[in-house]
């Protein structure tokens, strides 16, 4: 085909948006605006086709769009920007090809944590939601405790937090991009952010606690001001989410007495029915977490009629089935929740995750569900946004087609896709990482961004890796560093980046632990060949302060990448914690090589005598 660079005036605005940023990225140019009698791409509504479906017909003479209704117009020109462009000459060209194709699944929901650490710019709440709607995702919720500034009540919310005006921002540029916004608002437990303002804090369960009352006036009035206001920013939504999962703690203590009584089932059906008088008059429909139900099934017929739930498991399960079946059993509607396995780790566990969503989805799309509910959690406040699109996009992949996904197919599509680049090797970089993570899951109870901050002179911590292969970490992630080194792709640099600073962080944290061994082995020489007035003892001394320096340098240089990985992305906020655990753990290692060199000159030099390492690195 010719220069696809006319349109008609009908075209979609936010699919010409998109289809501008990713050619002007990739050399190609930007559409212009021109006549219908010579648009190279026509757009056209037929009424017999579903919802969200379209044809794509692209010849010879220009593109044919023909949809059901306006999202399914928007996808058809999502997977034309999508299609393989060659240029020649200045002219550029895409495959004649015809595509027909509508999603398995009604919604396909991004649920993004930004409650607990990371919470993003609006400039990146804006590219979040065009890069979901570029890959047919329909549904943006962001996961709130106590980060909703509200106009009578601020004192739980950071100062950076999102405004009502900030909020109503969202749903508005959301929707221009064919995407709801779904408010998720903790409304039960999670909610210590709340609590531990003085003002709330008689409405807790337990003191200061995690879990509202359903027995508070106050804890009451509050999440009625709070859900209300919330309403009134994003207008017209078709679900707001009052999460209430992990109530664990219910009955525990101020309403003891309330749920000896009625029992807890009844105390929760309760607090369901309370939220579900705020929501109603908005016209939206009541979404909650499924954990509270699986745990007690006696809960679902004291329920409300018309709510909707969230089923999410994490895990790699044989199959899913039983806990989808137990609500649609009982007549409720819901949306699978895979996750993204981010959580706590330096990169996402990608082999865990992309089991669990394609069995968990495909299992969902089995039984009819409505859609989608893809979860991303910051549990321990460092992990980035950028480093969770592949599980993200695999899932939104899952819920748009018919059948199983392939995660070969996905990860041979994947660099081209979403990088705008034909090199396999972004893929096998993921990889990769997924292979360091795995090898260091071999560790009982250790994640690896905990893993990353303990101390390896530790010697439970020692022993606890003592079964990895650390030089094979280390050797795995130097090839994606090799690869992603300055690497700037057409598409989603960022993203690169956030993969090489994990692929670096990983290499670290193979290399403290080898720095560990390696200066615990050399200082033990030392003490060995104490006696000696020439001896290597002076020179292993001296390298383990080399060593202890090395570590020192390596934290130093990751701090201010880890900083503008999470600038890139999200407000201030937590950072200036994040980077303190860098300048620490430096410290840490200066502190160190000063001990190791008194020891060399106040013990060594001085005596010829050496003080327990132990007692020296302290």
């Amino acid at each position: 085909m010719p220069p696809p660079t006319v349109v008609t005036a009908a075209f979609d605005p936010a699919a010409r948006e998109e289809i501008d940023e990713r050619w002007k990225a990739l050399r190609i140019g930007a559409l212009r605006a021109g006549s219908a009698g010579d648009a190279t791409i026509a757009v056209r509504l037929d009424p017999a086709l579903p919802r969200q479906a379209y044809r794509l017909t692209v010849g010879a003479r220009g593109v044919r769009i023909e949809a059901g209704d306006a999202d399914g117009a928007f996808y058809g020109a999502m997977t034309l920007a999508q299609l393989p462009v060659r240029g020649s000459g200045g002219r550029w060209s895409v495959p004649c090809v015809r595509v027909e194709d509508r999603p398995a699944l009604r919604w396909r929901v991004l649920s993004d944590d930004v409650s607990r650490g990371p919470l993003p710019t609006m400039r990146y709440f804006e590219e979040r939601i065009r890069t979901i709607a570029a890959f047919k995702m329909n549904g943006y919720a962001p996961y709130m405790e106590h980060v909703f500034v509200s106009p009578t009540d601020p004192l739980p919310a950071p100062l950076d937090g999102i405004t009502p005006a900030q909020l109503h921002e969202l749903a508005r540029y959301a929707s221009r991009f064919h995407v709801t916004l779904v408010p998720e608002q903790q409304t039960f437990s999670h909610m210590h952010g709340t609590l531990r303002v003085e003002r709330y804090a008689s409405a807790a369960e337990l003191p200061h606690g995690m879990l509202i009352s359903p027995q508070s006036a106050i804890g009451a009035a509050y999440l009625q001001r709070v859900v209300s206001q919330e309403l009134a920013a994003v207008g017209s939504v078709p679900f707001f989410h009052i999460g209430s999962d992990e109530p664990a703690t219910l009955g525990l203590g101020t309403t003891a007495a309330y749920v000896a009584g009625a029992g807890k089932a009844r105390a929760f059906a309760d607090h369901v029915a309370a939220m579900q008088r705020i929501v109603a008059p908005s016209g939206a429909r009541t979404m909650l977490w499924d954990d509270a139900v699986q745990q007690d099934a006696a809960i679902l017929p004291l329920l409300p009629k018309g709510v909707v739930f969230t089923t999410w498991h994490y895990g790699i399960e044989p199959t899913y089935r039983p806990y989808v079946d137990r609500i649609a059993a009982a007549g409720f509607q819901q949306l699978v929740a895979p996750g993204a396995n981010n959580w706590n780790e330096l990169f996402p566990d990608v082999r865990t995750a992309l089991v669990n969503e394609g069995r968990f989805i495909d299992e969902g799309k089995q039984a009819g569900v409505l859609g989608l509910f893809e979860t991303v959690w910051h549990d321990d406040g460092q992990t980035l946004y950028e480093a969770t699109w592949y599980p993200v996009l695999f899932a939104a992949a899952t819920a748009w087609q018919p059948g199983a996904a392939d995660p070969q197919r996905f990860a041979a599509d994947f660099p081209a896709a979403f990088f705008g680049i034909d090199d396999a090797r972004y893929s096998d970089d993921v990889a990769a990482l997924a292979d360091d993570l795995h090898d260091f899951q071999a560790v009982a109870n250790a994640n690896t961004d905990a893993l990353f901050w303990s101390d390896p002179f530790a010697a439970g911590t020692a022993a606890r890796v003592r079964g990895v292969d650390l030089a094979a970490v280390r050797r795995r992630s130097e090839t994606v560093e090799e690869h992603l080194y300055g690497l700037r792709p057409p598409l989603h640099a960022e993203a690169a980046f956030v993969m090489f600073l994990a692929a670096r962080r990983y290499d670290a944290l193979a290399r403290n632990f080898q720095i560990a061994t390696e200066v615990r082995a050399m200082y033990q020489e030392a003490r060995a060949d104490e006696a000696q007035s020439d001896g290597p003892s002076l020179r292993d001394l001296y390298w383990c302060r080399y060593w202890l320096w090395e570590q020192r340098d390596v934290f130093e240089d990751l701090e201010p990448l880890y900083e503008r990985a999470w600038r890139y992305e999200s407000r201030d906020g937590a950072l200036p914690g994040n980077l303190e655990r860098y300048r620490m753990a430096a410290q840490r290692a200066i502190a160190r090589a000063d001990a190791i060199y008194d020891a060399t000159y106040d013990d060594y030099v001085a005596s010829k005598s050496l003080p327990p390492f132990d007692s020296v690195i302290r």
